[in-house]
């Protein structure tokens, strides 16, 4: 909500007036987490834990406004390499160029007490406390020179907690605070306590069983501190422990991630119907969301129905708080701190999580050896793709799993055809009786499929262009199956169904369905269907459209001087000249070879601006499967190691020359103004 800077005096962070843009997500850096990456070897401290040194933004170390460091690389196995500030007070560009002062994080194994770059400029080591040890953060001091924002910012929270819960108090079953143990719900759950009457609303914790064992420290210490504040506290967890489900389900990935609805929003919504003593009960969860995690969640309103849990309410009362503030509160008001935070953790979730890899993977398996490798060995009993010195794991492979293709032991139990307009289902070994979910469907008496029993299963067939009058029918008849084939008792879909029509309780039974489909509103229709499917290798579009060759920006500036005259005297040779006309086709600029209206607006805004090549790209995704897999498949502000991607690209079924091609693209993508000026990402 607010900006910040680093405070030279306290060593803390300093809130001002200014509404922030864009939060680098500071944390506070303790001696434990220097101690564990070797910093110790470089700088003097205190083995204190009380107070921290320093702040972090990423892989960048602030210490009282300065950078003194950076971490480069480092996976589950290998620590990132440390890499210390080197400052050249006179940096210049050119010999008598404009003086400025710059600072850079290098390897002091390499660069020693200083080096000179290729421009001849002298950098030194730039030591945060030179000979003496460092400060720890002045906490009373940093507290009271942010304690009028502080104040106002609590203020506004407080007000929009107390208004939302007059505005559904007469409506609502219950009101609760969904807690992780983490710093944010630690923030969210002290405000709520501070307006709300603390016989209004009940805490509950999804304990996913896979949490750090520190956090678990939090959740007795916070529910002690409830039962004694009067605030009732539950403990909710799927009745799948963690080995089970990744067994049932196979390791989740970045795409693949039933374990958030396994784990997390089904034994919550589940344990609120007990508190309550209704199935289709009413409720409101403060959730301690923000936007400055991610990109999906900036795009966050602070109210919503339905978002989080199907039927539900949810309010993201801190959703425009930064970490700076929520370090700044916890601080102020003395709340409990996650040890996890203090020994190098930015985030305090699963201790083994597909959205976690690199550095955070390696502290982890530092802290929490035996508990991490509880994970590795599930991952690799699993995975097909698994050939020794634990690259697999280490390289980050895991996390871009996108089917059961390579899951051990995996068979195909759904699978159609479409021949001679008649769809044709085959289920072998069933999971759950076909029959109940049938119900699910209204008037599915007077669907005319044929049914025939075989060794193992059955198929079931029914006519295309019956189910073209209504694809939406067609869609969940086929649900129909593959929850019948694929089904592990979840209880997601259970869930899902508000109405208390479904459930696992004496194995699946359904009664008096409403017909929502509620329970076909997921991924695929069935969450281990949709980690354990086999892709059928049947002929698809490939990716790779421009093999090894790029447009280059030379090319761009011809185009657009000489228009349609461009292709009489071209002078590219005929992969480069295919390359490029596939490259202006798919971005809109030209129709068989003619210069299109839109190529002329984009010369008139200029070829090499923001928004021309924002219109480019747009174009390219629509109508490019290669820029369109890039898009689809790398996350805003992710890092991918060179191993991800290529499993990455192998799990879209291409072969080994268009994983070579479609991978080496992006480097020669990136050199356009698509790169340079729309920072659609970098190769290092």
């Amino acid at each position: 909500m607010y900006s910040y800077k680093y405070s030279a005096k306290t060593g803390g962070l300093l809130l001002n007036s200014t509404p922030t843009g864009f939060s680098k997500e500071p944390r506070p850096v303790y001696a434990a987490e220097l101690n564990l990456l070797g910093f110790q070897q470089y700088w003097q401290y205190d083995n204190q834990n009380d107070e921290p040194y320093m702040w972090a933004e990423a892989n960048r170390y602030y210490y009282r406004g300065r950078l003194v460091a950076s971490l480069l690389g480092g996976d589950v196995y290998h620590a990132p390499v440390i890499q210390l500030a080197y400052t050249c007070p006179d940096w210049r560009e050119v010999p008598k160029g404009k003086a400025i002062r710059r600072t850079i994080c290098e390897n002091p194994e390499d660069k020693g007490e200083s080096f000179t770059d290729k421009k001849g400029n002298i950098f030194k080591l730039d030591l945060p406390e030179p000979g003496a040890n460092l400060r720890p953060v002045d906490i009373t001091a940093m507290i009271d020179d942010n304690r009028e924002i502080l104040g106002w910012l609590e203020e506004t929270t407080a007000k929009k907690i107390l208004e939302i819960y007059e505005k559904y108090v007469d409506k609502l079953d219950i009101f609760h605070v969904a807690f992780s143990g983490g710093k944010d719900s630690c923030v969210l759950l002290d405000l709520v306590k501070s307006v709300l009457p603390h016989d209004s609303f009940v805490v509950v914790f999804g304990d996913t069983g896979m949490e750090f064992p520190d956090t678990y420290d939090v959740i007795d210490k916070v529910e002690a501190q409830c039962k004694k504040d009067g605030v009732k506290f539950y403990r909710a967890s799927s009745h799948l422990t963690p080995a089970e489900s990744w067994d049932l389900f196979a390791p989740p990935s970045c795409v693949l991630r039933w374990c958030c609805s396994v784990h997390k929003s089904t034994p919550q919504t589940l344990k609120l119907r007990e508190i309550t003593g209704k199935r289709n009960y009413t409720g409101l969860a403060y959730v301690g969301v923000r936007s400055e995690e991610s990109a999906t969640r900036s795009e966050y309103e602070y109210e919503n129905s339905g978002k989080k849990i199907k039927g539900q309410y949810s309010h993201n009362s801190i959703l425009e708080w930064t970490s700076a503030e929520i370090w700044l509160y916890i601080y102020a008001h003395n709340l409990i701190i996650n040890e996890a935070y203090k020994k190098g953790n930015s985030r305090a979730g699963c201790i083994f999580c597909p959205m976690s890899v690199n550095k955070s993977d390696y502290i982890k398996y530092r802290i929490y050896p035996n508990e991490v490798d509880l994970y590795i060995n599930m991952i690799n009993e699993k995975s097909g793709r698994n050939f020794g010195s634990g690259s697999y794991v280490s390289r980050g492979g895991w996390v871009s799993r996108r089917s059961g293709r390579d899951v051990i032991g995996n068979t195909m139990n759904y699978s159609e055809t479409l021949k001679n307009d008649m769809l044709s289902i085959t289920v072998t070994n069933a999971k759950t009786d076909w029959r109940e979910w049938f119900k699910t469907i209204e008037g599915f008496d007077n669907i005319p499929y044929t049914f025939t029993e075989k060794k193992d299963g059955y198929t079931v067939e029914l006519a295309a262009s019956y189910i073209k009058k209504d694809p939406k029918l067609g869609k969940v008849f086929k649900q129909v199956f593959k929850k019948s084939a694929y089904c592990v008792g979840c209880k997601v879909c259970e869930t899902n169904c508000q109405w208390g029509c479904l459930n696992f309780d004496n194995g699946l039974k359904i009664s008096d369905c409403m017909h929502c489909l509620k329970c076909h509103d997921i991924e695929d229709g069935c969450l281990a269907y949709n980690s354990l499917k086999i892709p059928t290798e049947g002929k698809s579009m490939s990716i790779n459209c421009f093999d090894s060759v790029l447009p280059k920006n030379n090319w761009f500036i011809r185009f657009f001087e000489e228009k349609n005259e461009f292709w009489n005297a071209h002078g590219l040779g005929p992969n480069q000249l295919k390359t490029f006309k596939r490259f202006l086709r798919d971005s809109g600029l030209i129709v068989k070879s003619d210069f299109t209206q839109l190529a002329e607006l984009i010369e008139t805004i200029g070829w090499e601006t923001e928004t021309s090549w924002g219109i480019i790209l747009v174009n390219l995704v629509a109508d490019n499967p290669q820029i369109c897999w890039y898009v689809s498949n790398f996350d805003v502000g992710q890092l991918y190691p060179k191993d991800t991607v290529i499993s990455m690209l192998l799990e879209s079924n291409s072969s080994k020359n268009v994983v070579k091609f479609v991978y080496n693209a992006f480097g020669k993508l990136v050199e356009l103004p698509l790169g340079t000026k729309l920072n659609f990402g970098y190769v290092s």
